[in-house]
């Protein structure tokens, strides 16, 4: 299982990642983001929700 990553964190791998639930589940409208090397995960939709590489 991947481990999800919490909004603001910088310094991930470049690429594609998806908004999912606090333990890893789906949201509806889940936000997709691409970011590059460095760059800091954006904020989520709502307050516990984490961000996993697709």
């Amino acid at each position: 299982m991947v481990t999800p990553i919490k909004p603001g964190t910088d310094n991930q791998p470049s690429g594609d990642y998806k908004e999912v639930g606090p333990r890893g589940g789906t949201v509806s409208n889940a936000r997709q983001v691409h970011i590059d090397q460095g760059d800091r995960l954006p904020p989520t939709q709502k307050s516990g929700n984490c961000w996993v590489k697709k």
